[in-house]
């Protein structure tokens, strides 16, 4: 069984302001308490007005609090739009296991990566959960304490065998022939325990389009020169 070292295997880019040594406290303590997580909601759309209506002070109804709906509910909720349906077809949570991170794609499903983390016994096991079954590599599959935030960029950046679960689905945006403009605003990271996360991969991507651009310019440079 594959436990963490304190040093991943994927070489992790600094960003400035990010603290790369970052570890939660816990990731069970609310689920212990009874306390709900935002991220206890499958659906992204949901899970959102949550968090809003809870920053404002108003009350939602129950059946858009509960962590999955029902199908009857799911059909009515996506008939309103596709893209309500992000994250409402991922596999339910175990009950002793909570989700950790999401990467969420502005596609016309609103397609969702859900990064997860297991207790048994004393050890906690990850796993990489999206809608449609696809075989993720995790690594580490498992350890005795949460990972540092360094380790599970790692996770993230080895997760699909090309650029990893958050740059492949930007790459693919523009192998599509979408604009950078486009692509830049089609992936988003976040988590419940790691709050650095999503500026992280923010920065990581700013840098990867500039790259991308400037690469690109050069090769238009070359093809027009006499």
């Amino acid at each position: 069984m594959k436990r963490f070292s304190n040093t991943p295997k994927v070489q992790v880019p600094k960003v400035p302001g990010i603290d790369l040594d970052f570890v939660p406290e816990d990731y069970f303590k609310a689920r212990d308490l009874g306390a709900a997580l935002p991220s206890d909601i499958k659906g992204q759309a949901r899970r959102e007005l949550a968090r809003q209506a809870a920053a404002e002070g108003r009350e939602l109804r129950e059946e858009l609090l509960a962590p999955e709906l029902t199908e009857a509910a799911r059909r009515q909720w996506g008939a309103i739009h596709p893209a309500l349906m992000g994250g409402e077809y991922l596999p339910s949570l175990e009950k002793a296991e909570v989700e950790i991170a999401r990467i969420t794609l502005a596609s016309v499903l609103g397609d969702t990566i859900s990064v997860r983390a297991r207790r048994e016994g004393r050890d906690i096991h990850f796993s990489i959960e999206d809608e449609y079954g696809t075989e993720y590599i995790v690594e580490p599959e498992s350890g005795r304490k949460p990972l540092e935030l360094r380790q599970l960029i790692a996770m993230l950046d080895g997760a699909d065998r090309d650029l990893g679960a958050v740059l492949t689905p930007a790459a693919s945006q523009l192998e599509c022939g979408t604009s950078i403009e486009e692509a830049r605003h089609f992936v988003r990271v976040e988590s419940d325990f790691y709050p650095q996360l999503g500026a992280y991969y923010d920065a990581r991507l700013e840098r990867w389009f500039a790259e991308y651009a400037a690469e690109n310019a050069d090769e238009d440079d070359a093809e027009d020169a006499p």
